[in-house]
Order: structure tokens, then sequence, then C-alpha cells
């Protein structure tokens, strides 16, 4: 009896429910999956919005610092990680997140239209998503009024000529300072690099703790500073024009991309290992990797897309600089070294 009255009791709850929802079936619950990101993540609303829609997956976002503070974060929570998908792992922070075991692989069907000289796991932990090259930048106009032609390489830098101009960012604490860093000791070697790094010293090269500090207190072509060169990346010439009041028909600063005077910076992502949401994880990687995502990334974040098909803004077109032969470094050779390589760097630098 108290069986049959209890199954009375729940027909009525379900008639209720009906009723108050117009007699409509309930909206079954989305899977969610969660995106960790460096802060300088960006994309169009509308482009994740589609992406939602058409899954039916619901992609929560969250920024987790920069990205070696991204991938600590990402390391520390292992066991109970914050995400199930990171985004913006870079080849200077790589070999440290593979090591510690953070991903499940995943070879997306999209690798096929991704350069192999991106893809540096042959395991297919991480994927590349897009690249970007740090190099010099200079203040055209600044040039163009002296009686000195811009740098055409890191050697420049040392000459007496250019003594006072630059300014770059601390290798301890910002990712392109780092990345110049890198530059120099793949130019010249461990045997050489500090030497260079005095020569610059004494040169009186200006070092602050980061990018936006360089280049907007700084550098004179977007500042009152005196500093006419600055450690940027390739595209930034490209943002100086886009983001220009009235376009220029040139571009105001220009990049130093000969050979080796840049570091190629490669940003991954990957499918972190506890997700519950596996099947959901590999669309979100399927989706950065994706033309529609990928053709956003050049004028939201200012770097270039990882997949060869997709077609770039005129404006990078236009204006856009890679370096044809960028310094590259094995993961693995940077995270065995980068500790005591900013050491050195900074017992002569900063000290």
């Amino acid at each position: 009896m108290k069986a049959y009255i209890k199954l009375l009791a729940t027909m009525a709850l379900v008639i209720v429910t009906a009723a108050c929802n117009g007699g409509q079936k309930l909206p079954e619950t989305r899977p969610v999956v969660r995106l960790m990101t460096h802060d300088s993540f960006d994309m169009s609303a509308d482009l994740l919005a589609a992406f939602e829609e058409e899954t039916g997956i619901q992609v929560q976002v969250f920024k987790a610092g920069d990205g070696g503070e991204m991938v600590n974060k990402a390391i520390l929570s292992k066991d109970a990680p914050l995400a199930d998908v990171i985004y913006g792992v870079d080849n200077t922070f790589l070999s440290r997140a593979l090591e510690n075991d953070i991903f499940i692989p995943y070879k997306s069907p999209l690798l096929s239209d991704i350069d192999d000289e991106l893809k540096v796991d042959e395991e297919f932990r991480v994927s590349p998503v897009d690249y970007g090259d740090i190099c010099l930048n200079y203040d055209v106009d600044w040039f163009s009024g002296q009686n000195l032609a811009p740098p055409d390489n890191l050697s420049d830098l040392a000459d007496p000529a250019y003594g006072g101009l630059t300014v770059v960012e601390n290798a301890a604490t910002s990712t392109p300072g780092l990345g110049f860093l890198l530059a120099t000791i793949d130019a010249y070697g461990e045997d050489g690099y500090l030497d260079y790094w005095r020569q610059l010293v004494t040169n009186d090269v200006l070092v602050v703790d980061g990018w936006e500090q360089a280049y907007y207190s700084h550098f004179t072509a977007s500042s009152e500073g005196d500093r006419p060169i600055v450690v940027s990346y390739a595209s930034s010439p490209v943002a100086e024009v886009y983001y220009a009041e009235e376009p220029p028909v040139e571009a105001p600063t220009a990049s130093v991309t000969s050979e080796g005077a840049c570091f190629r910076q490669i940003e991954f992502a990957g499918i972190l290992r506890g997700t519950q949401v596996v099947e959901e994880a590999q669309q979100v990687v399927d989706f950065l990797l994706g033309t529609a995502f990928q053709e956003d990334i050049p004028l939201k974040m200012f770097v270039y897309p990882a997949n060869n098909t997709a077609r770039l803004p005129e404006v990078f077109q236009q204006y856009g600089q890679v370096s044809a032969a960028p310094a590259q470094m094995d993961p693995q050779l940077i995270a065995a070294n980068r500790e005591r390589w900013i050491q050195a760097w900074t017992e002569v630098v900063l000290r």
C-alpha cells in the first residue's frame, strides 16, 4: 500500500512539473568543458557561441595568469585538475608540463593541416595552435631623423652607435624577455652569450619587468620614452597599423627579422589528465585547430595561425613579418637549462 501511495505521489509530481513547463520536455544539462588559458587569450564571442550551439557543449574559459604561471597552476593541481583543456603552453615551458605528465594524448584529424615544423611532440599530448616571432622592433620615424641606420641584427646592439637606445624585458619575469635571451644563446652559444650581454650592459641597455612597461613607457614609437629599439613581436607593426585612429600608409615600426635575430614562440593546446569529458575536450581541441578559430587568432592575439589553410587578414598580409630563419630550441634543452641560464643572465645583467 505504501509503495502504491508513493507511486501515485511520484506520478502527480511529474504531471505538475510538466504543467509548469507547458507540457514541454525539460532541457538536458549541457556538458561543460573548462578551458584554461593565459591572460592574453582573446577570441570573438560569436565564434564561441556558434561552437556551443553547434555542439551543445558549454565552454567555460578562465584565465590563469601569464604562460608560466598557468603551467605551474596546471601542474600543482594535476591530481584535481582545474580544467579539461589548456591553451597557451609555449615551447619555453612545454617540457615542464610534459615531464609532469599532465596531458592525455589526442591526435586530432586537423593536425594534417599543421606545418610539421610546429609539431614538437611525437606522442600528440599537445597540438600547436599558433606561433609568433619575438624580435627587436624599432621606431621608423626616429631612425629616419637620425644619421643612423636601424639595427639589422643582434650584434648591432653592442655597437657604441646604438648606446642607450634599447629596452628589453627581464628574462626571469617576461616571456618576450626569455625568448630574446634564448635567441642570444642560440646565436652566441653557451660560451659566448654572457659576453654579448656584458657588451649590452656596457652599451646602456635598459631592462624592465615586462612587455607593457617596455613598449608603452620607454619605446619612442608608443610613449614619451627615449628608447627607439624594443624587444617585442614581429607582428607588433601590424597592431600599430590596425589600432591607429587613421591607418598610416606605412607601419610606424618595423621588426628585425634577419637570420637568428628572432626566437620562434609556439603555443600549444592539450587535454588535461583527469578530465571527465574526454570526447567533448577533443572537440574543443579540434575547434582551436579549426579554420574558424585559426582565422580569428591574428586580429585577436596578433600571432600567426598554425593551420596552413587559414587565411590571414589583409593587414597581416600587408604589414606582417616573420623570420625566415628564427632561433628554435628543443623544449627539452630549454627545460634542462632554463633556470641556470636565467640565473647566469641575472648575475651579469641585473647585479
